[in-house]
């Protein structure tokens, strides 16, 4: 006896609504990228550790605040303060990198994001500008905690517009630890698919580089060889830049330009090795 097939209509329909495409989703994962590095939307859990860093950089600016507040003077400037906090950035980077892009490894998730529209290279660039963003309002924040706290106790308003160019300095500061952290961050947490290798990675990567620099220091005993040596490590190469810009912090002799180039290349390279990555990441 045969069998006739029949087609059942279970009310399946095609989609007929607005496609908002490529930039629509690229921008998605960007902001999506932002919430997950501040675990806002998830567990309770997810927000512990972020925020335990958000907190101790804030208090640094409650602590300059106040004894600004007391005695007048600035115990730590808006420059200084990416220096001081980049320990913390680089435990922040160590958690939060793998986070967004080695989850996405493990779990294979990533022919849903490569299906349609978005390509490849959309979804490195907004996992790198993502966290790039939430490192620089890790810094940002607290810089303009500072400002507003002295803004309030300046004499006049010369005083408010110094104070003004002081945070302005310091987000440019900020901006380049920002870049500088984050890209190197995200490629080497783009290459591990466990999240504890990939954190692993990331503070080896970046404590190895400061026995280095001070080597070369050593041997350099305060020639060329010193005053190049700190563009070799991420923690002293934004301040080389600071050096060249604002003419204060580490000596770095005639090198300026040099550390501005290097740290163009090293965001540029990272960039790169970041797309040639997701372009050849198996499927």
């Amino acid at each position: 006896m045969s069998e006739q097939s029949v087609i059942h209509d279970i009310g399946y329909q095609r989609y007929t609504g607005p496609r908002l495409g490529r930039a629509y989703a690229a921008r998605s994962l960007f902001e999506h990228g932002v919430r997950v590095a501040f675990g806002l939307g998830r567990s309770a859990k997810a927000k512990i550790f972020p925020w335990i860093v958000i907190g101790l950089v804030t208090s640094l600016a409650v602590i300059v605040v106040a004894v600004k507040a007391q005695s007048g003077e600035m115990i730590l400037t808006y420059q200084d303060l990416p220096s001081t906090a980049s320990v913390l950035v680089m435990v922040f980077l160590a958690v939060v990198a793998p986070e967004l892009v080695s989850r996405d490894l493990r779990n294979q998730t990533l022919p849903l994001y490569f299906s349609r529209p978005i390509r490849r290279s959309d979804y490195a660039l907004a996992k790198l500008a993502a966290l790039t963003t939430a490192v620089w309002l890790l810094m940002a924040g607290p810089q303009l905690l500072m400002f507003l706290g002295s803004a309030f106790s300046a004499a006049d308003t010369a005083g408010v517009a110094a104070e003004a160019r002081g945070m302005l300095g310091g987000w440019v500061i900020a901006t380049c630890y920002a870049l500088v952290f984050s890209s190197l961050a995200i490629l080497i947490a783009s290459i591990a698919s466990r999240r504890a290798f990939a954190a692993g990675a990331i503070v080896v990567v970046f404590m190895i580089t400061s026995p280095v620099v001070g080597l070369l220091a050593v041997l350099g005993d305060g020639g060329a060889l010193s005053q190049i040596a700190p563009m070799f490590s991420p923690f002293s190469l934004p301040e080389g830049v600071r050096s060249w810009l604002f003419d204060t912090s580490i000596p770095i002799g005639p090198y300026g330009p040099l550390y501005g180039l290097m740290t163009v290349l090293l965001v540029a390279g990272c960039t790169l090795l970041l797309l040639l990555r997701y372009r050849k990441v198996s499927l």
